[in-house]
């Protein structure tokens, strides 16, 4: 099954021998293995029992806490893998070292090109919709991260080519009732940002398990900067993923018209959009049902799933800081 989203408020988590049960209203409405769940989302109010607690955490399975219009809360995870051989090369990576360099203009790169044939493939499926342009801008961008080699320059690159994709990002709207003019968040102030931020933060969960999983401390990252609290290494490898997952999902509830403009609710005070709570259910099925689809790893050369790839991906990464390899591929998909 993959990730378990709990998103009913007042829901009781809990253990029965060797699954996990959910229920509201004295009705069950989860009953599933244990064995088949890979990590644990709780968006809104709900009660988890210690016991089932210390089942997941036993069994290595993390659990996100999320507000319920996804905002992040926290994360209870299993103690870190015993691999010190990675956290030591990650730590020695740090800073302006050759190797981080190159780490970050691989995730550049990566979500650039990502950026560059989500633009590609909406012209061709849409001839009327110019966006040469843009294209022609992240291609520009994408020839020039050779000539970087200072962090704080490629963050600059990184951010002139989200620039050009937001801007573009509108013209991939094609159903009526949604209009989006900037990216904006905390708090998103229309359905389009609300449902991207809520997408990022179920992305961030899955990212950052992937990278418990082989060893790594999600805390240093080498692209975002260090600061408390900040998952930076989970923020590093999400940018490839971003427009793979979480964009791509999006524009296909919208324009196949899966998400309408009547589910989303705003906040009285501070204008928040959110989606309704059934909308939610009907977004995180969405966001499942991407997360298992499959395609070939153009690395790998075999086929695998989203879920999957988050792993490979920070596997790959390993490798490299581990100088088993001599470079660091980024997830590109034409």
């Amino acid at each position: 099954m993959g990730t378990v989203y709990v998103n009913q408020d007042d829901s009781f988590i809990g253990k029965t021998d060797e699954r996990l049960t959910v229920k509201a209203d004295k009705k069950s409405i989860l009953d599933i293995p244990l064995i088949k769940i890979d990590g644990l989302v709780i968006l809104g109010r709900a009660t988890i029992s210690p016991a089932a607690v210390i089942e997941l955490l036993e069994r290595k399975i993390p659990m996100s806490f999320m507000t319920g219009t996804g905002r992040f809360l926290g994360r209870l995870e299993p103690e870190l893998t015993k691999n010190i051989f990675v956290r030591r090369s990650q730590w020695a990576a740090a800073d302006e070292s050759p190797k981080a360099i190159h780490m970050v203009q691989g995730f550049v790169r990566g979500k650039l090109k990502n950026y560059r044939a989500s633009l590609m493939r909406h012209m061709r499926d849409y001839p009327d919709n110019d966006l040469q342009k843009a294209i022609d801008a992240l291609e520009m961008a994408i020839a020039s991260l050779v000539n970087h080699n200072a962090i704080a320059s490629l963050r600059g690159v990184e951010g002139h080519g989200s620039a050009v994709y937001w801007r573009a990002f509108p013209k991939l709207i094609r159903a009526t009732g949604f209009t989006f003019t900037t990216r904006n968040r905390r708090p998103p102030l229309d359905p389009v940002n609300a449902m991207l931020s809520f997408g990022y933060s179920l992305l961030r969960h899955d990212v950052q398990g992937a990278l418990n999983i082989v060893g790594f401390d999600p805390y240093l990252g080498y692209l975002h900067t260090e600061r408390y609290g900040r998952p930076s290494l989970a923020l590093d490898l999400m940018e490839e993923f971003r427009p793979l997952i979480v964009d791509a999902m999006v524009l296909s509830a919208i324009n196949r018209k899966e998400i309408v403009p009547q589910d989303f609710v705003a906040e009285p005070l501070s204008k928040a959009i959110s989606l309704s709570v059934e909308a939610r259910k009907k977004f995180l099925t969405l966001y499942e049902q991407k997360k298992q689809s499959e395609f070939k790893h153009p690395v790998m050369g075999r086929k695998c799933s989203y879920q999957e790839a988050f792993e490979l991906q920070a596997r790959l990464l390993a490798k490299y800081l581990m100088d088993e390899t001599d470079k660091y591929p980024p997830l590109v998909m034409k």
